[in-house]
């Protein structure tokens, strides 16, 4: 049962970081993607049917944290609170100006919240590149992280978008940030002493069963919605 929430704690960071980290990605290089207000809305119509079904893979995440590894849970939230708080006002505020920029038909609007997008993908990244930097050892890596998850935005805006955009994405590369990303999740993971973190037996049971239980409904949800948006877009959608 221990290992299996070892696998299960690494495969939802590991997919947290991926799918999340595209979104966010996107959202960091709004501005560098989309020169006018259409390609910004073309940019956000891209991440428009993921980011929500994304965030399912977060909150999973630290659910099995907080109930499988209540050790590990106590040790980042007590040695990264400010981060933490950082991350989550990030992420509001990146999400808000998401469901808020196509309800108001005005340029002023939706200057305002590209800005709260752009701004709030930015800060939740550099604030997740604090909390691994502080596991990893080195506060440094938050910049490096960020840049990473702006180079994954844009390879996962390359299996997206169409025209003048896509070719702005042309440095991302999606596999490769993946791949990067994953080697991040295994070295957070060789840095912490997960199994003197873990909760007790019973409750460790019923965690990982429940989640194990679930971990087939998100990976099929999620490929079922990848597989309905798999055209490239072409133009703005209802963000």
């Amino acid at each position: 049962m221990e290992t299996l929430a070892l696998l299960l704690l690494a495969f939802f960071t590991f997919g947290t970081l991926v799918l999340a980290g595209g979104d966010l990605g996107a959202g960091m290089l709004l501005p560098r993607l989309g020169r006018t207000p259409a390609e910004r809305r073309t940019v956000l119509a891209a991440v428009g049917p993921f980011f929500l079904a994304d965030e399912v893979w977060l909150v999973a995440l630290a659910g099995i944290m907080i109930g499988a590894f209540p050790g590990l849970e106590h040790e980042l939230l007590l040695g990264q609170r400010t981060a933490f708080v950082v991350l989550l006002a990030g992420w509001i505020v990146r999400d808000a100006g998401l469901w808020w920029r196509g309800r108001v038909e005005a340029r002023a609007w939706a200057a305002a919240c590209d800005t709260m997008i752009v701004a709030g993908s930015w800060t939740a990244a550099l604030a997740l590149g604090a909390v691994l930097g502080s596991v990893l050892g080195s506060v440094l890596l938050a910049p490096l992280f960020a840049l990473l998850l702006a180079f994954h935005g844009a390879g996962f805006c390359r299996t997206r978008l169409t025209g003048e955009p896509l070719e702005r994405a042309r440095p991302g590369n999606y596999a490769v940030s993946t791949l990067v990303l994953g080697a991040v999740t295994v070295a957070a993971g060789l840095r912490l002493d997960l199994r003197e973190m873990l909760a007790e037996p019973a409750t460790l049971r019923v965690v990982t069963v429940f989640v194990a239980v679930l971990l087939p409904l998100l990976v099929g949800g999620q490929l079922l919605t990848r597989w309905a948006f798999r055209q490239r877009v072409t133009g703005p959608g209802y963000l």
